[in-house]
């Protein structure tokens, strides 16, 4: 073999091995970095921390921003407390008379069908309650007299077991009573002249959820849509009306379940008053209507009040037929009424009901009470809403 040959055949020994033409330009290779495996020594403090202290330390900051907005939004509505009960008040007359305008707008103008619901809710109402007021009217020498001998016989029940009060101790606890109302007549008069400037915020309330209802009711959309698009950003505005739609479809199904629920047991109640014939019916009736909005609370002590009426006016046995009726009026109402009728609104568990009608209750009493349940239904549907909101 010529020393060409041999040259040849080591140049195509060397393309063999190495890939590359000997003398030629290396290609230029791209080398990745090793991986590196961490080791648990290597780990920072915050994930060496255990798992479920890490999730519940991100729940709980969260939780404690969300309870301080919440804390913030009670403490403006404290400070304009009535402007937010006209506006609730609003809320709740739009959400009972939509359905009606919207019945009479088939036949009739917008304007001019909101009027005539407006019109003929307001006269309703004065004729329900210029109807209570003759009954008592009507009723109230006859009701002295048998007030009278209510107290007597109560003082004879009392005197008898379990009791066995002594005929003394009776005409102390009377005394005592009579010496409160002179010692503090100063007290009570400024008392009730406090409560006629509460009067007059309630009035001055009510003019205002009239005036704001008339514009929910006639173009409640329109302004929605008007904050929707002119206080938010473009981005915010498809979750924030879902949230609405959601919080308002709640808020409507629940008024109105609660209003059919209050008007059943306000008939039952007041056809067993008839027939038991107990004193001032009608009253005690229009009670327990306005008492149920009061959820697991407000019915018991407006039926509470008609068995001392009972008591005073028919004696024990009617008593006892009313004290039956609590029962199983509370029964129909917590096991038939509430499911039946409540059920396009969310529902809640009896627990978070009691806790959110005693949570409202010592934040704003009485108002506090009405509005807790409404507040966590749709507070707990807007989170319904955003939760199985489209991607």
């Amino acid at each position: 073999m010529t020393d060409a040959d041999g040259r040849a055949a080591g140049r195509g020994r060397g393309r063999r091995a190495g890939g590359a033409v000997l003398g030629s330009r290396p290609a230029h290779s791209v080398r990745l970095p090793p991986r590196v495996r961490s080791s648990p020594s290597a780990l920072s403090a915050a994930e060496r921390t255990v798992p479920s202290l890490r999730v519940a330390a991100a729940y709980a900051w969260r939780l404690i921003l969300v309870g301080i907005l919440v804390y913030g939004i009670f403490t403006v509505l404290g400070r304009f407390q009535l402007i937010a009960v006209a506006l609730f008040l609003a809320l709740v007359v739009t959400s009972v008379l939509r359905p009606l305008t919207d019945l009479l707008n088939r036949v009739l103008p917008r304007p001019l069908s909101v009027a005539v619901a407006l019109v003929g809710s307001l006269l309703l109402l004065f004729g329900l309650l210029a109807l209570v007021g003759n009954a008592v009217a009507g009723e109230s020498a006859k009701l002295a007299g048998e007030f009278r001998g209510g107290v007597h016989r109560i003082e004879l029940w009392l005197r008898r077991p379990p009791f066995r009060l002594s005929p003394g101790r009776l005409s102390d606890l009377q005394r005592q009573a009579t010496d409160y109302v002179n010692t503090h007549r100063a007290k009570l008069l400024s008392s009730a002249v406090s409560g006629l400037g509460r009067v007059v915020e309630v009035v001055t309330g009510a003019v205002l959820a009239l005036f704001s209802s008339v514009f929910f009711i006639h173009s409640g959309e329109r302004l929605w849509a008007w904050a929707r698009d002119q206080l938010l950003p473009s981005g915010a505005r498809p979750g924030w009306d879902r949230a609405g739609r959601a919080a308002w479809r709640t808020f409507a199904g629940y008024t109105r379940g609660i209003i059919i629920v209050a008007a059943t047991n306000a008939v039952l109640v007041g056809v067993v008053l008839l027939v038991l014939r107990v004193p001032l019916a009608l009253p005690l009736t229009l009670l327990e209507f306005f008492a149920t909005f009061v959820p697991l609370v407000g019915s018991p002590v407006a039926l509470g009040v008609a068995t001392v009426v009972a008591l005073a006016g028919r004696g024990p046995l009617t008593a006892l037929a009313v004290l039956v009726l609590i029962v199983v009026i509370g029964q129909l109402e917590g096991h038939v009424l509430h499911p039946l009728v409540l059920s396009w609104a969310v529902r809640l568990h009896p627990l978070v009901v009691a806790v959110s009608v005693i949570a409202g209750s010592i934040v704003a009493g009485v108002i506090g009470a009405v509005v807790a349940v409404p507040f966590i239904s749709v507070v707990w549907s807007v989170l319904r809403a955003q939760r199985t909101a489209p991607p």
